[in-house]
C-alpha cells in the first residue's frame, strides 16, 4: 500500500551511516527525545559491520528549530564517528521522486 504525498509537513528524514558500535541508536534517539521530537518510523540494519539507520520524525512538538536540531545532530555525528544527515521530508521526497 503506497501513501500519497500532500505537500509540506513538519517531518524530517534522518539517516545514520558508519561503522557499527553499541550506543548509536540510543544516542540519536536521546537527542531527539530531549528536544521532544517524535520518531514515527525507524529502520536499521548492519551490513558487514556497517551500521545504517533511517528515521522518519515529527518535528511538530519539538522545543528547538530545525537548524538547531540539525546542529545538535552534527555535533553528535562527530562524537560518534558516524555520518548523520537530516532533511525535511518534502526535500527528501523531491530529491528521490520517481
Amino acid at each position: 500500500m503506497s501513501q500519497t504525498y500532500d505537500g509540506p509537513t513538519n517531518r524530517a528524514i534522518i539517516t545514520v551511516l558508519g561503522s557499527d558500535r553499541s550506543g548509536i541508536v540510543a544516542a540519536v534517539s536521546g537527542v531527539l527525545a530531549q528536544d521532544d521530537v517524535n520518531i514515527l518510523d525507524i529502520s536499521q540494519t548492519i551490513l558487514q559491520g556497517i551500521f545504517t539507520m533511517t528515521m522518519l520524525v515529527d518535528l511538530e512538538g519539538s522545543k528547538v528549530e530545525f537548524a538547531a536540531l540539525k546542529s545538535q545532530l552534527d555535533e553528535l555525528s562527530g562524537s560518534l564517528g558516524v555520518q548523520i544527515t537530516m532533511q525535511r521530508e518534502e526535500v527528501f521526497r523531491f530529491m528521490y521522486r520517481i
